[in-house]
């Protein structure tokens, strides 16, 4: 991936009522946990071959949204069941890979890989929702305590584990 000069992390802080309350809730197992592997399958075939160039995955709330390359300003909302479906998106044909892509297509499982890391991490700070748009080449990532983070897809790869939660002691 090129360098892109606007990829400079950004952090940005949410609803301080929801930081106030954040040790006093947990993660809750969702319907898109029990189906990750498939979930992200089927992303990395949607982004790869059918045309889709931003994907977000809500992990709280078992839903997909979707922007198609052939159609950038609607997106799509879809549930795990549908996204899971043979074809999630009847308009998402076979496509080639978009030359603008910034994000190489082999890097992206690992991103995807990357999400599943932050969601199950710890069970009051986790990832609620992760993006990736191959054509800035951005993740996003927005935690339990309202609390988002917009990077780079090269700065999230490199980015450890510490770099989120602390070093280990």
């Amino acid at each position: 991936m090129p360098p892109d000069p606007d990829s400079h992390w950004k952090q940005y802080r949410g609803d301080p009522a929801i930081r106030g309350g954040l040790f006093e809730q947990c993660r809750t197992h969702s319907v898109m946990d029990e189906h990750l592997g498939d979930v992200f399958a089927q992303v990395e075939k949607l982004m790869r071959h059918h045309g889709v160039f931003h994907a977000k995955l809500h992990f709280s709330s078992s839903r997909a949204t979707l922007w198609l390359y052939t159609d950038p300003y609607r997106y799509r909302v879809l549930s795990v069941e549908e996204l899971l479906t043979a074809t999630p998106c009847l308009d998402c044909p076979l496509t080639r890979y978009p030359a603008e892509a910034v994000v190489e297509s082999r890097l992206i499982p690992a991103v995807l890989e990357g999400f599943r890391t932050l969601r199950y991490a710890d069970d009051q700070i986790y990832l609620r929702a992760g993006s990736l748009n191959l054509i800035n080449g951005m993740v996003g990532l927005n935690f339990s305590c309202d609390g988002s983070h917009y990077l780079s897809a090269r700065e999230f790869l490199n980015a450890a584990e510490a770099c989120w939660f602390g070093s280990p002691e």
